[in-house]
């Protein structure tokens, strides 16, 4: 997948709570078993990766409470499979490019809001291992999951650790 170019920019959120669990959000409307996921969203033009991805935190979890712990360093694509010609295939991409950051949450649970920006992205959250992720998400989603998880599972060790 070298050329992105079709490819619409987009950041992903992986929320850590203090004891290295990370944060799952149910997606709304979504039938089981796979619509758990990780927040992620667009980046508005000319806007900062970092500014984006605490933008869409706050917007589908509530949180603000979150300092950055990680980043990856480059893309991590998916392309859109050919059954899902939705709006963002309709719009001409091919799939997204992700760069994604990894975060500690300071806050309390109470904190989360899934409905803090109004329109819900998430109808249900929980805390879970980051092994978990590529048996929750999309199959499409899995084996950029598969890189998010090599790239923060030292997170998640160290912060289980504590």
């Amino acid at each position: 997948m070298s050329d992105l170019s079709r490819h619409r920019p987009n950041v992903g959120v992986v929320l850590f709570n203090r004891q290295g669990q990370v944060w799952y959000g149910r997606r709304a409307g979504t039938d089981g078993p796979h619509n758990w996921q990780f927040p992620q969203g667009g980046v508005d033009d000319g806007e900062d990766y970092e500014a984006a991805a605490r933008r869409e935190l706050f917007e589908e979890t509530g949180v603000r409470s979150a300092e950055l712990l990680a980043a990856t360093p480059g893309w991590i694509a998916y392309d859109f499979p050919p059954e899902l010609a939705g709006a963002k295939a309709a719009r001409g991409w091919a799939g997204q490019k992700q760069k994604w950051f990894a975060y500690g949450f300071t806050g309390d649970d109470a904190e989360i809001d899934l409905e803090a920006h109004g329109e819900i992205e998430f109808d249900a959250w929980r805390w879970g291992r980051l092994d978990e992720a590529c048996d929750l998400i999309v199959p499409f989603k899995r084996p950029a999951y598969e890189q998010v998880v090599a790239a923060f599972s030292g997170l998640a060790q160290m912060l289980a650790g504590q």
